[in-house]
């Protein structure tokens, strides 16, 4: 965030305050629910596979803190973390895209990555995902504390 230098540091406090209350608004606002989950699959499987990936459940899970989604071809059903609940949506697109791609083509052979090339923003999101895996392994510094 760029911070004019007149500000005074009281200023300063209370606009990032107010900047970053205005950004978790528009964050918690972008959280879909199951519903909107399904509807937004349904979407993404018309536009870039025809209609042919039909998922019979989509929905948000919190007990994959390692993969970003999963599917399970013989069910239809798939599941995306919670972890990207409040990421760019076409970060959350292209997983909900590779998943759907699963019902299509179970594995990562060629086949799978040949349809993964209509999404036009797979390469971005990855490096997205790749971003946030990195940033996750850095070491945390302790909280700076008030004194």
């Amino acid at each position: 965030m760029l911070i004019p230098a007149r500000m005074s540091e009281a200023e300063e406090q209370r606009w990032v305050t107010v900047m970053l209350d205005k950004l978790a608004a528009q964050e918690n606002k972008r959280v879909l629910g199951d519903a909107e989950l399904t509807e937004r699959a349904e979407r993404l499987s018309v536009q870039y596979f025809d209609g042919r990936a039909r998922p019979t459940s989509v929905r948000w899970v919190t007990n994959q803190n390692t993969r970003w989604g999963s599917c399970t071809p013989s069910e239809g059903s798939i599941r995306l973390s919670h972890r990207l609940q409040g990421m760019p949506e076409y970060v959350v697109d292209y997983v909900l895209v590779h998943e759907l791609a699963h019902l299509l083509v179970p594995g990562h052979g060629p086949r799978f990555w040949q349809l993964l090339e209509a999404y036009p923003r797979t390469e971005r999101a990855r490096g997205y995902l790749e971003g946030v895996v990195a940033a996750d392994r850095l070491p945390h510094l302790p909280a700076a504390r008030d004194e």
